[in-house]
């Protein structure tokens, strides 16, 4: 090449390496409830991102530095500003790119109606997280990928079982929720749909739930994963640990 076409090629080269450098990116973990959820409204607003697979419990330093807390998910925008949590990312989304999205916006209008939402997304990444999803796959996934000193080590039995028992309610209130309305807070699709469908969809990963109790519940779920936003996590699998056989299929 010579050197003028050479130079010629370099702003060129220049802008690749940039637009690398500069792509948002997710930390997350693929059976995080939270990071779930952050990807699937990412997915439905049209962003592309990296993503970044964390053991939060290896507390690397350039995690920390990024979120001191060590808790996912974590996004850093093409600036290289920091944004840690859920809830944190819905709200600042939905100021950002939400409003602009008319009918496609995952949180309502009507204050009372933004409400129930805020309410339900709470629920499930909250209260549902707390009495099963956080529990069951600590015990069953994270705890495999953990060395002794970091927890690692066999599933309790005593908390598999616990939890195992709350699911029950979460699912008949799910399942009360999709049976009265159109979507879970409301009559268009929202953030409380996805909040349920990140916690859902790991819970079935683990084929922790069954169906066949909560058929109203399952139809939700059926419209739920058929969104092209679903696609990525329904394709991704854990290393060591094979998702029940009907996970990835839109008719089960």
């Amino acid at each position: 090449m010579s050197g003028g076409a050479h130079e010629a090629a370099m702003p060129f080269l220049y802008n690749i390496i940039e637009t690398q450098v500069s792509m948002p990116t997710l930390y997350h973990h693929s059976m995080s409830s939270a990071s779930r959820f952050v990807r699937l409204i990412l997915a439905e607003y049209g962003f592309q991102m990296d993503l970044v697979e964390e053991q939060p419990w290896e507390k690397r330093r350039e995690f920390l530095s990024l979120n001191p807390a060590a808790t996912l998910p974590v996004y850093v925008d093409d600036n290289m500003r920091v944004l840690c949590g859920h809830s944190v990312l819905m709200e600042f989304l939905d100021e950002t790119h939400g409003v602009l999205k008319r009918d496609r916006r995952l949180l309502a209008e009507d204050p009372w109606q933004r409400a129930e939402i805020r309410r339900l997304t709470e629920w499930f990444l909250q209260k549902m997280e707390q009495d099963v999803t956080r529990p069951l796959t600590r015990e069953r996934v994270y705890k495999l990928q953990m060395t002794a000193a970091q927890g690692g080590g066999a599933p309790d039995s005593k908390v598999l079982r616990t939890s195992r028992a709350n699911i029950r309610q979460h699912m008949k209130y799910l399942a009360w929720l999709a049976g009265s309305r159109q979507w879970l807070a409301g009559e268009r699709l929202s953030y409380a749909d996805l909040a349920a469908a990140a916690s859902i969809s790991v819970l079935d990963y683990l084929g922790e739930i069954d169906w066949a109790e909560t058929p109203i519940a399952k139809d939700w779920y059926q419209r739920i994963k058929s969104r092209p936003s679903f696609r990525p996590l329904l394709a991704e699998r854990i290393r060591g640990l094979t998702p029940v056989s009907h996970y990835a299929d839109l008719d089960f």
